[in-house]
Parts: structure tokens; C-alpha cells; sequence
């Protein structure tokens, strides 16, 4: 599992027009689920995520994690994360996972962010063409492997 997460001012996704997620000051995460992820790699990425220290203290140090912050959190699926470009002009996505499989372990990931605390969490819709608005705070990005932790 793969996640894109950017501290943001303020974050939201459009579908069909309409706003249908929306957050403040916290984190826009971008996730990709790679066929053969489990929940234990959901949870490890999860509490991973909501720990990380990217938020600056009053010395300009990141200092504070997104708990330590009260942000929020918009979560967007992102199976492109996984897109294999080494061979032809046109991404290959083998990697990623079938749909089915990875639209639960995507709401399984954003539930468990709530149970690790984080208030407000909010999702793009899976599978649907978004229009993700990022105020990128920093700009700070950063890119979070499962396989890593």
C-alpha cells in the first residue's frame, strides 16, 4: 500500500461538480492499493501516517503530527500510485489491485484513521473521475510505502 500525503491549508474533491469531501489545516492522502496488501499493511500505514511529525512548531521544526494537530484528513484513491512506466509509452497498472478488493481495504483505511483519532476525515468516491483541489502547505509532500515500515 502506497500513499502521496501533502500538508495542506485546506483540501477538497469535486464529483459531477459537486463537493463531496472537504477538510482545513491537515493532511490530502493519496492512496494506492497494490495487489497482495492486507489490513495489517492498512493499519501500519495508517498509524504511520497520523504519527508522522510534519506539522512546524514555533521554531519552524516539524515537530507535530497530524494528532498533535486536531487536523483533518481527505483521503483519495489513487491506483495510478502503482503505474508501471519501463516498458512502451503507456503506464502499465498490473500492480495494482482488482477494484473490488481494493475499494475495502481504501474504506477499511480511512475507518481506521478515525479509530486512530483523527476527527475529521473525509474521502473522494472510489473508482469515480475527481477533481482534487490541494492548498499544499510548505509545500510539503511526502511518499509513504507499507513495504517500508
Amino acid at each position: 500500500m502506497r500513499a502521496v500525503i501533502q500538508r495542506v491549508n485546506s483540501s477538497y474533491v469535486k464529483v459531477d461538480g459537486k463537493v463531496v469531501g472537504e477538510i482545513g489545516k491537515g493532511l490530502n492522502i493519496l492512496l494506492g492499493v497494490k495487489k497482495g496488501d492486507t489490513e495489517e499493511d492498512l493499519r501500519k500505514l495508517a498509524k504511520k501516517i497520523v504519527n508522522l511529525r510534519i506539522f512546524e512548531n514555533e521554531e519552524g521544526k516539524f515537530h507535530y503530527s497530524l494528532l498533535d494537530i486536531g487536523g483533518g484528513a481527505l483521503v483519495i484513491s489513487q491506483f495510478t500510485l502503482y503505474a508501471n512506466v519501463k516498458k512502451g509509452k503507456r503506464p502499465s497498472f498490473e500492480m495494482a489491485e482488482k477494484p473490488e478488493r481494493a475499494k475495502k481495504l481504501y474504506e477499511t483505511f480511512i475507518e481506521e484513521l478515525k479509530v486512530l483519532g483523527v476527527d475529521k476525515v473525509e474521502s473522494g468516491v472510489f473508482g469515480a473521475m475527481m477533481e482534487v483541489f490541494i492548498d499544499n502547505w510548505g509545500p510539503v509532500t511526502v511518499m509513504v510505502d507499507s513495504e517500508d515500515l
